[in-house]
């Protein structure tokens, strides 16, 4: 029997130049396309308004409530949901602290008439005489 005698081959190498070329192709590729603007919590559909005006710097910034179209609160500075009676609480708190705090409502267009009727009912209880709602403008056609 004749047995074949195997040279050793050398072992592959890898050209690192190229791998580092190709990693640094995927990094600029994951950089120009992913998106830097943070995505809101969550989407509100404003109703539209022709005499809607734009939110401008004020000395007295409003305090807002948003209601999203499930009837959701969620009540600034932080924007966590908050319920009714946490919402009532705070606003007296709020209007306790401040007599010229303003109410602005941020409701979705398809949000419960009936909650957005109570944030209403808050803010007379709590004294609170500037309310104002957030629109976006109306196409004019």
């Amino acid at each position: 029997m004749r047995f074949l005698i195997r040279r050793k081959r050398p072992a592959p190498a890898v050209i690192i130049v190229a791998l580092i070329d190709v990693l640094i192709v995927l990094v600029i590729f994951l950089l120009v396309t992913t998106s830097f603007k943070q995505p809101p919590a969550f989407r509100l559909s404003l109703p539209e308004s022709t005499q809607a005006t734009r939110a401008g710097a004020n000395q007295n910034p409003p305090i807002v409530v948003s209601i999203d179209a499930q009837g959701m609160l969620r009540m600034s500075p932080n924007n966590l949901p908050v319920t009714l009676e946490q919402f009532n609480a705070q606003l007296q708190e709020e209007a306790r602290k401040n007599p010229q705090v303003q109410l602005a409502i941020r409701a979705d267009k398809n949000a419960p008439w009936g909650k957005i009727v109570s944030i209403m009912d808050a803010a007379s209880a709590a004294h609170i005489k500037v309310l104002s709602a957030f629109t976006k403008q109306a196409n004019p056609s």
